[in-house]
Parts: structure tokens; C-alpha cells; sequence
């Protein structure tokens, strides 16, 4: 592989594309990125969708959780992010406390799509967020749900737990799945599920479904960047593969984590719950 991938000289990903490639049954690739140098590395590699994380607290800022990034932070790091990215699709996420009520939604939604340049705002849960990811789509706002394990929930979960695991927590998700989309969500987020769950809701949602930890059949992958490099430190979940291992650049590790997941060798039955 070189970084002269073909995948990275097609047109810019767009919304529609995203819809595009699940109905062709094409997967998309995407992983995260906090500034201009991983944007550049991961769009001239030819990743899909690129997320800039609220996952920044923890991988950049050292936090035990992504509870103390704020708008500001989220903005700052979208817009370094964004110079760097042609190809990609760009995605922010909304922080904890952003989204609280719908015209507070709105105000910071539209500030990371007018000042972080990105293309598409996530946003996690369901509940009362329906109503805040309605608002923003009726105003044009492309938005991307998150269900499943939401990072800022994480002192509701008592940790970092795979969710869906009884049938009344499985019927939630489901639940769940059916609502963001009916609320104008334009793909979604799946996060640590079984993988059989994850494939009923693939099945149920026309939207594409894009999972970390949630096994292989989805719509999509994604992964920290700093996973994927084995750059993060601690414990390293399940989900997580270190694709530099054994390989002599990170360009070859992020073509490498691209090829898999459009062939389906990633995730394997190692990486899902």
C-alpha cells in the first residue's frame, strides 16, 4: 500500500454520499482527529469521516472522561482539524451541557458549522435530545446520533460498559435507533453493543449505522486515531486494534485500517462483545 490510494483522490464525501455507500453496500471508514496534522493524515489516506471527538479530553488533555471539553475547546479543534481536510467528510461533536434545549442547540451547532468548517454536528442520547436533533435539522443542520454507549453518560453507566445486553436494555437501543432516525438524524453512531444487536438495528434504520465496539456488521467503522496508532495509554478496549504494529509509517497504518474495514477483515470476532 502507499498513500497514493485511490480512495484518496475521489470526490469530497457529502451527506448524501454516506447514503449513497450503504446502499451499494460500500463501508465507510472514519476515525478521529483533533488538529491539522491527523486531518491531513487521515484524508490523504482516504478515510470517509472524519470526527472531531469530544474524545480530545481524554486522548489530548489527559482526562478521565470527555465531561470538561466545552464549545470553545470543540470549535478551536474543528477548525485546525478542517484546514487540513478536503476529501472527508467533517463531523463535530456536540460537548457535554452544549445541547441542553433546542435554541441553545442551535446557537453552538451553527458556531462549529460556521467557525470549527464542519459539515455535520453529532450529538448523544435520545430522550429529550430528540428534540434538540429535530430543531437542528429543520434548520439544515446535518446531524449525526450517537446511542448505544454515550461517553457523557458515563456517571449514569458507572464507567465505560458495553450496553444492550438484556432484552429490555436491547429493545431501548432499538427504540432509540428508530426515534433519531424519525427525528431527522442523518447517520448514527453505535457504540459498544453486542454485535447481534447491532446488525438488527443496521437492518432497521434506512440511515447508515457507523459502530466502535459494535461488531462488523455495520454500515461503517470508527476508531480513535490514537487507538488505531497505539498511542493511547492505559488498558486498551476490546474494540481497539493497533494497526502501526508491524508496519513502518503511520500512513501505512491508516491504509491498513482503511482496507480492512472495507473488506470486513476489521472488526473480527476479537474486537466485538
Amino acid at each position: 500500500m502507499n498513500v497514493a490510494d485511490p480512495a484518496s483522490a475521489s470526490l469530497p464525501i457529502t451527506v448524501p454520499s454516506l447514503r449513497k455507500m450503504k446502499a451499494d453496500g460500500k463501508q465507510i471508514v472514519a476515525a478521529t482527529a483533533y488538529d491539522a496534522s491527523f486531518g491531513s493524515l487521515l484524508d490523504r489516506c482516504g478515510v470517509d469521516l472524519v470526527l472531531v471527538g469530544d474524545s480530545l479530553g481524554m486522548v489530548v488533555q489527559g482526562h478521565a472522561t470527555t465531561l470538561s471539553v466545552d464549545i470553545e475547546q470543540m470549535i478551536y479543534h474543528s477548525a485546525a482539524t478542517a484546514r487540513s481536510v478536503a476529501r472527508a467528510l467533517l463531523v463535530a461533536d456536540m460537548p457535554f451541557a452544549s445541547y441542553p434545549e433546542p435554541a441553545v442547540a442551535f446557537r453552538n451547532a451553527a458556531r462549529l458549522l460556521a467557525e470549527g468548517h464542519a459539515s455535520m454536528v453529532k450529538l448523544e442520547g435520545d430522550g429529550p435530545v430528540l428534540d434538540c436533533l429535530r430543531y437542528l435539522s429543520d434548520r439544515e443542520i446535518p446531524v449525526c446520533a450517537h446511542i448505544g454507549m454515550t461517553p457523557q453518560s458515563v456517571l449514569r453507566f458507572g464507567g465505560f460498559r458495553v450496553q444492550g445486553r438484556n432484552d429490555a436494555a436491547a429493545m431501548r437501543i432499538r427504540d432509540a435507533a428508530v426515534a433519531v432516525e424519525q427525528a431527522g438524524a442523518e447517520i448514527l453512531v453505535l457504540e459498544c453493543v453486542p454485535s447481534t444487536l447491532a446488525a438488527e438495528i443496521r437492518a432497521l434504520v434506512s440511515i447508515p449505522v457507523i459502530g466502535i465496539g459494535a461488531g462488523p456488521d455495520c454500515d461503517g467503522q470508527i476508531l480513535v486515531s490514537y487507538d488505531l496508532l497505539g498511542l493511547s495509554a492505559g488498558k486498551r478496549p476490546r474494540f481497539v486494534k493497533n494497526f502501526l504494529q508491524g508496519r513502518g509509517s503511520v500512513d501505512e497504518a491508516v491504509l491498513a485500517y482503511a482496507a480492512d474495514v472495507r473488506s470486513g477483515a476489521f472488526p473480527a470476532a476479537e474486537h466485538s462483545y
